[in-house]
Order: C-alpha cells, then sequence, then structure tokens
C-alpha cells in the first residue's frame, strides 16, 4: 500500500492557567499555538495481523510500549473502527519527550486526523473528543491543530489571522514529569479566557499572562529558572515563558535577527543544552 508522509507539529502553551479541579483532574484555560518544528509520520495500511509502530530519530530513545500512538490503535481496535485494517507507522522523533511540546500527543492526534479525513475511520464530534480523552488530556487540541482558545469549561475556539513569533525553545538535559508537577498544585487562579478573543493572541497581551506551574517546575527543577533569567537579558525578548508543565524554556521576539542572535549567545553559555529557533504557525 501506498505510504503516506504526515507532520506532527509541537505545540506550545503561549499562557496556562489551572482554575480548579473536578473529578480528580486539573481544570485548565490556555492560549495555544503551534510551532514549525514537528515530527515526521509515515503511514501505510498492510496486510499483517498487528499494527507496526516504530520511533527513530533524535528523541527517540526510552519510548515504551504505553506510548500514546499504541493507545490510539488499541482504542480504535477495542471500539472496532479501524474493521480490522492493520498499519505501519515509523515516527522520526525531532520533538523532546518530557518537555511540555505535546510531542507524544500531537503525533496521536495527527494519525487519527489522517485515518478519519482518508476515510479509515468514520466518526462525529463526540466520538472524536471521546477517543482523544482516553489517550490524554492535549490530544484533542492536535486534532485541531490550529491557534486556540482553551476554556476551563473545556471549550475550545480556533482563532484565525493571529500574530506570528520568532522563538528560541530551551530544554535542558532532564525533562519534567508532568504528574509530578500538577501533583504539587495547591493554588488556582481566576477564569480569565472564558471569552476567547484574537488580541490574547497580541504580545502586549500576552506579557501580562502567565503559566502557572512555572512556580512548582522552578522550585523542583532551579536550572529552569536560571535559563528563564539569562534568556530575559539577551537580545530583547517579548516575553518569556515555560510552556505545559516542561522542561522547555521559550523567548519569543518579533525579529528574526534578533531571534538567532540571542540563540547563538545562549549556545557559547549552554552548549550541552537542546536549544532551537523555531517560527508560530
Amino acid at each position: 500500500m501506498k505510504i503516506s508522509k504526515i507532520k506532527s507539529y509541537a505545540k506550545l502553551n503561549l499562557a496556562l492557567n489551572i482554575t480548579g479541579k473536578k473529578k480528580g483532574l486539573h481544570k485548565i484555560e490556555s492560549i495555544i499555538c503551534f510551532l514549525d518544528l514537528h515530527d515526521g509520520i509515515s503511514i501505510n495500511q498492510y496486510r499483517g495481523n498487528k499494527h507496526k509502530i516504530s520511533f527513530y530519530g533524535q528523541f527517540s530513545k526510552n519510548i515504551g510500549t504505553k506510548n500514546t500512538v499504541e493507545k490510539l490503535f488499541q482504542k480504535l481496535d477495542k471500539e472496532n473502527l479501524l474493521k480490522n485494517k492493520k498499519f505501519k507507522i515509523r515516527i522520526n522523533k525531532k520533538i523532546p519527550q518530557k518537555a511540555g511540546l505535546g510531542g507524544g500527543s500531537m503525533n496521536a492526534a495527527s494519525i487519527l486526523n489522517y485515518l478519519i479525513k482518508n476515510k479509515f475511520i468514520n466518526v462525529n464530534h463526540k466520538n472524536i473528543r471521546s477517543i482523544c480523552d482516553s489517550i490524554g488530556s492535549d490530544v484533542i487540541l492536535g486534532t485541531i491543530s490550529s491557534s486556540c482558545i482553551l476554556s476551563s469549561n473545556g471549550r475550545i475556539k480556533k482563532i484565525y489571522n493571529i500574530p506570528k513569533y520568532y522563538s528560541i525553545l530551551v530544554k535542558p538535559n532532564f525533562g519534567c514529569s508532568t504528574k509530578e508537577i500538577y501533583s504539587a498544585v495547591s493554588r488556582y487562579t481566576k477564569p480569565r479566557y472564558s471569552k476567547p478573543k484574537k488580541h490574547m493572541f497580541e504580545d502586549k497581551y500576552l506579557i501580562n499572562q502567565q503559566n502557572d506551574l512555572e512556580k512548582i517546575a522552578f522550585k523542583k527543577h532551579p536550572k529552569l529558572k536560571k535559563i528563564k533569567s539569562y534568556l530575559e537579558n539577551i537580545n530583547n525578548p517579548l516575553f518569556i515563558r515555560m510552556t505545559g508543565s516542561g522542561s522547555t524554556i521559550v523567548a519569543y521576539y518579533n525579529s528574526l535577527k534578533n531571534c538567532k542572535l540571542a540563540k547563538a549567545k545562549f549556545k557559547r553559555k549552554y552548549k550541552n543544552y537542546w536549544c532551537v529557533t523555531a517560527k508560530t504557525i
């Protein structure tokens, strides 16, 4: 069967608030965009008796059998949505794990979108939400794959024609455990994004926002705070924020030149950290 190539884009939380807890899960609201940084996925139907899922590339090490893509196909098979069709999937991991960039979740979402678009499965919006929620809380965002605002009631509003930013992404040589970071949440923020608006993506608005998980992550991993402090002092970034539950710190710029110069300066000081430039899409 013909091999299809799809891109699985990294997700950024430009801002993130924890607004409460319901049925043991934290309620969050977030301003979300995607980057031109992506994993590459090859997928094709084949005549086998089980799905073949493999990973390769820079960040493929130590991906276990309980990954999000495996969970997706287990769910689809359990619901008999694939009608016994089997697929071979190879994923080139360019997005680091435990980075707050949603790499694994976006892989599952991108594959689900492909299966729906190519009519391998037939599902409505309610089915899609149910499938995504069974795999991971942010998988649904990848099925939208567009700038959006997640309200604390779970509603997602797409926002079009937003400003684009150049960014430096920095991840030290460790990751943050999402479970560990969220388990330390003790305070909640009053919802701010209940009425999503386009201006929420403008830098003058984002400068005054936050990521509620930053203080927790910085307390557990002081190196993250040092990274943020250093980035604040090179080439005048618009703002700097951790994405998701970490451990990636992101500096945002309007100028590609300033972004590249800042990366060069950062790399001279922190030679062993993952550091790339990317643009929001």
